[in-house]
C-alpha cells in the first residue's frame, strides 16, 4: 500500500513552481506512505510517490522505469506474479526487487494490452515520454483507489481525494444532486461515484488513457465482470469445481501472505476469515489475529469463535475492547471522516479503524493486513438471509423482487409502487423495466455486487488500512476465483451456493466442523443492532449535537437538509430503536460534514492526534471470555432483589394460544421467537415474569438459575426489552437481600 499523486500539463510544461504543489499533495497522503517519498518533475509530469514497503524494502522506491528509459512509474498495490511475468520476457533485468517494476517494462512492450496477464491489486500512473502521453489504471475490482480531475489546462490525480483538493483550481464541492439520488443507506449505487463534482473515478478493471498534447482522453477496458448467467453446463462434479475453488483460493492466499515485512489478520471467527487463517497457517505464516470485541460479537459468538479458531492455528489474538459507553468524539469522527471520504462511513468503519490503530500499538512493524472480505458477493453468501430463511428458490424470487424494486425507484413516475409489499408483483415486468426483464435474476443479482463492493467493501477497507500505514489485501477477490464462480451451473448453484456451500465444503477438515457450519453474521450488527446505533445516535446528540449542527451550517445542505426535521430524528432516535432510520440519519449527516471539510481543508491524516485503544491478548476463552464478556456490557447484571418487568415496548403473545411458543413483539414489531422445545429454561423465565416478581423470584418460579439464562438476560437487558426496578427496603428488612444459602439456590 502506497500513495500516488501528481499532475500533467496539457500542451505545455509544468516548471519547478509546482514543487511546492505536489509536496502538498504527497502530504496529503503520507499517511499512506511512511516509508519514504520521491517526487518526479520532468517536462509536462509531476509524479508523486509515497512509500509502504512490503517487497523488496531496501531498493523498491519509485519512480520507476522500463529498461528502455521510455516510461516512467507509479503504482500502489502488489503484483502477485511479477516472477512469472518476468520469466516471459528473456533477457530483461529489472533493477530493482519491486513487484510492479515489470509493469513498466510490460507496457514497453504490449502497450495498452500490457495488464491482461498481470494478477494483483494495484492503480498505477504511467508516463510514456515517446508518446508523450499519460496513464492511469487500475486492478480489476478496483481494491486500490485512483480518482482524477480535469482543469483547464492540466490533470491532476492521487489515490485520495483530499490529495486533489490541495491544488487551488480543484472543485471542493459535494455532489449533493447525485449523493441523494443514488444513495442508499449502506448499499451503495451504480455506477461508482466519488460523491464530489468534478472528480472522477477510475474504472475498475480500466485504462485511462490521456493525450498530453491534445488533452483527449481514451478508456481501454481489459478485463468485464463475467457472466453469471452464461454458463448451462459444467462436465465437472460438484467435488471437482470444490476442488477447483480451494486451489485457488489457496493460491490466492498464498500470494497475498507474501511480503517480506510483517502480516496481520482480521479475524471474525466466521468461515470466510477462519478460511485464510487456516491457508496462511498452512503456507507457513504464523501472523497475529485482530478481532473486534463489543457488546455484539461477544452475544453473538464472534468474540468466541475467533478467540478459538487463533488458538486452533497457533496464532496469537488481540480483542480491541469498545466498552458500552463508548462513543467517537467529534473530532475523533471528523478525522474519521475525512480519511474515509465516503458518507458511508458508519459503525463498521470505526470499529475497524480502531482495529487497525490497536494492531500498529501493539505490533509497530506491521505492514500489510489479510482480510475475509468479498466471499459473500459471490459465493451465496447473503442468499439465507435474502430468501428470509426459505431456500434457494427462495433467494433467486427475492433477487426477482430487488431488480423489481430497483427498476421502480429508477422511474420517479412509478416510484410510489415499491412501498406495496407482501402481495406480489402488481404490475407487468415489461411496463417496471421498459423491456424486458432480467432472464436470470440472480446474475444479474451478482452484477449489481461488483460496483458495490468498489463503492463501499474495497473502499473502506483500503481508507480503514492506509489509515495507519496499512496495506489491506483481499485474498477473496482474485479474479481467477470469480471467473470459476461464473461458471457454477443454473442448476446446480443451489447445492453448491446455497449460505456459500462451496466454501463450506472446500474447507471441511481444514477448520473446525463447528466454524464450517457457523451461520453467517453481520460484522457488526449481529443479530442485534442495538450496540453499534446507540453508539451512533449518542454520538450525533453531543456536545449539543455539535456534528449535526455542523452538517446543517454546510453551505451545500442549505435548502436540502430539514434542520427541524433532524434534530427532532436524533431526539427520537434517542429512545426507540430504528436501525434503519439511524442509518439515514448518520448518512445525511455525513454529506454535510464532508461538504464543509471539503471547503475548509481540515489537518491531513498524518497530522491528526492518535487516539489510544484499549485491547487484549486472549491467550484462554474459556478463562477469559467471562470477564471480556462483563467489560462490554451496556447494562450491568440486575441485583437478584429487584424486580424485572418487560420493557414499555415490549409484548409477549402465545400464537393460537399455544404455550409453548412465545411471540416477542418490540415496538409492535414481532422480533423473536422462543419455543419451549429449543429453550425450556428461557421460555420458563419469560413466561414467570409477572411484573411483581423479583429476578430472584423468577427464577426459583420458573426452576432455573441465573447461569442458564445469563446470556439472553443480558442481551435482554441491553436492549431494554427487560427492566430491572430496585426494590427499596424499609424497616428490619432493610440492608438485607437473600442469605448466601438463597441466593445459592437460585443461581446468582
Amino acid at each position: 500500500m502506497c500513495g500516488l499523486a501528481g499532475m500533467a500539463a496539457i500542451g505545455g510544461v509544468l516548471g519547478e513552481q509546482v514543487n511546492p504543489l505536489l509536496e502538498s499533495m504527497g502530504h496529503a497522503i503520507a499517511h499512506r506512505g511512511p516509508d519514504g517519498a520521491n517526487i518526479l518533475l520532468e517536462g509536462p509530469v509531476g509524479l508523486v510517490f509515497r512509500r509502504l514497503s512490503l517487497v523488496g524494502p531496501e531498493n523498491g522506491d519509485q519512480p520507476l522505469h522500463s529498461a528502455d528509459g521510455n516510461v516512467s512509474l507509479i503504482a500502489n498495490g502488489e503484483v502477485y506474479n511479477h516472477r512469472d511475468l518476468e520469466a516471459g520476457m528473456p533477457g530483461l533485468r529489472l533493477r530493482t526487487r519491486s513487484d510492479c517494476e515489470i509493469l513498466a517494462n510490460l507496457y514497453a512492450r504490449d502497450e495498452l494490452r500490457f495488464l491482461g496477464e498481470v494478477a494483483g491489486m494495484f492503480a498505477l500512473v504511467l508516463w510514456d515520454r515517446r508518446r508523450n502521453r499519460l496513464i492511469l489504471a487500475r486492478d480489476r475490482f478496483g481494491i486500490k483507489p485512483l480518482y482524477y480531475a480535469r482543469l483547464a489546462d492540466s490533470v491532476v490525480f492521487a489515490s485520495e481525494i483530499k490529495a486533489l483538493f490541495e491544488h487551488p483550481d480543484c472543485p471542493r464541492e459535494l455532489d449533493w444532486t447525485a449523493a441523494l439520488r443514488d444513495l442508499a443507506p449502506a448499499s451503495p449505487s451504480n455506477p461508482v461515484t466519488s460523491w464530489f463534482r468534478g472528480i472522477e473515478v477510475v474504472p475498475a478493471g480500466t485504462i485511462i488513457t490521456i493525450d498530453l498534447g491534445t488533452g483527449v482522453e481514451s478508456r481501454t477496458t481489459y478485463w468485464e465482470f463475467p457472466d453469471f448467467g452464461g454458463a448451462d453446463f459444467d462436465d465437472r462434479s460438484d467435488a471437482e469445481l470444490g476442488a477447483a475453488y480451494l486451489d485457488l483460493l489457496t493460491a490466492s492466499v498464498a500470494d497475498c501472505a507474501s511480503a517480506d515485512t510483517e502480516l496481520g489478520l482480521m479475524l471474525s471467527g466466521g468461515i470466510d476469515s477462519a478460511s485464510v487463517a487456516a491457508l496462511t497457517a498452512a503456507a507457513g505464516h504464523n501472523v497475529h489475529t485482530f478481532t473486534a470485541l463489543t457488546g455484539s460479537t461477544y452475544a453473538s459468538g464472534d468474540a468466541e469463535f475467533s478467540a478459538r479458531v487463533a488458538a486452533d492455528f497457533g496464532m496469537p489474538n488481540h480483542q480491541v475492547i469498545f466498552e458500552a459507553d463508548r462513543v467517537p468524539g467529534v473530532q475523533e469522527w471528523l478525522h474519521l471522516l475525512w480519511l474515509q471520504e465516503t458518507p458511508l462511513c458508519g459503525p463498521e468503519q470505526y470499529f475497524k479503524h480502531s482495529l487497525y490503530a490497536y494492531a500498529k500499538q501493539v505490533r509497530p512493524e506491521l505492514r500489510g493486513m489479510m482480510l475475509g472480505q468479498a466471499s459473500d458477493e459471490f459465493n451465496g453468501g447473503y442468499s439465507a438471509g435474502i430468501s428470509l430463511g426459505t431456500d434457494w428458490a427462495g433467494f433467486e424470487a427475492a433477487t426477482a423482487d430487488l431488480a423489481r424494486t430497483a427498476a421502480l425507484s429508477r422511474n420517479s413516475g412509478m416510484a410510489a409502487w415499491c412501498s406495496i409489499t407482501g402481495l406480489g408483483p402488481l404490475l407487468a415486468d415489461e411496463l417496471i423495466y421498459g423491456a424486458t426483464p432480467p432472464a436470470d435474476p440472480y446474475a444479474a443479482y451478482v452484477a449489481g455486487r461488483y460496483p458495490a463492493i468498489q463503492q463501499y467493501n474495497c473502499w473502506h477497507e483500503d481508507r480503514s488500512a492506509a489509515g495507519h500505514g496499512v496495506e489491506a489485501r483481499v485474498p477473496f477477490l482474485d479474479h481467477r476465483i470469480i471467473e470459476l464462480m461464473a461458471t457454477v451451473p443454473r442448476p446446480r448453484r443451489a447445492k453448491l451456493l446455497w449460505d456459500k456451500r462451496i466454501l463450506r465444503d472446500a474447507m471441511r477438515g481444514i477448520v473446525p466442523e463447528a466454524v464450517v457450519e457457523r451461520p453467517k453474521a453481520s460484522f457488526y450488527m449481529q443479530d442485534q443492532p442495538g450496540f453499534a446505533y446507540r453508539m451512533v445516535v449518542r454520538m450525533l446528540a453531543q456536545d449539543g449535537g455539535a456534528l449535526l449542527e455542523r452538517a446543517l451550517a454546510a453551505p451545500g445542505a442549505q435548502g436540502v437538509l430539514d434542520p427541524t426535521g433532524l434534530r427532532t430524528a436524533i431526539t427520537r432516535l434517542g429512545t426507540v430503536a430504528e436501525p434503519q432510520a439511524v442509518e439515514h440519519v448518520l448518512v445525511l449527516a455525513n454529506l454535510g460534514l464532508l461538504d464543509s471539510m471539503a471547503r475548509d481543508l481540515p489537518v491531513r491524516p498524518v497530522d491528526r492526534p492518535r487516539y489510544e485503544v484499549t485491547g487484549t491478548q486472549v491467550t484462554d476463552w474459556d478463562i477469559e471470555g467471562k470477564a471480556l464478556g462483563a467489560a462490554v456490557r451496556r447494562v450491568p447484571a440486575p441485583d437478584h432483589a429487584d424486580r424485572i418487568e418487560l420493557g414499555a415496548d415490549t409484548l409477549l403473545v402465545s400464537p393460537l394460544g399455544d404455550p409453548g411458543v412465545i411471540l416477542v413483539s418490540v415496538s409492535g414489531t414481532f422480533e423473536y421467537v422462543i419455543d419451549v422445545a429449543e429453550d425450556p429454561g428461557w421460555h420458563a423465565f419469560l413466561t414467570a415474569i409477572d411484573g411483581s416478581r423479583t429476578l430472584g423470584e423468577v427464577l426459583a418460579h420458573a426452576g432455573t438459575t441465573f447461569t442458564a439464562v445469563e446470556e439472553p438476560l443480558r442481551y435482554a437487558f441491553d436492549e431494554g426489552l427487560i427492566v430491572a426496578v430496585p426494590v427499596p427496603l424499609v424497616g428490619p428488612e432493610a440492608g438485607e437481600r437473600f442469605s448466601p444459602s438463597e441466593a445459592a439456590a437460585v443461581g446468582v
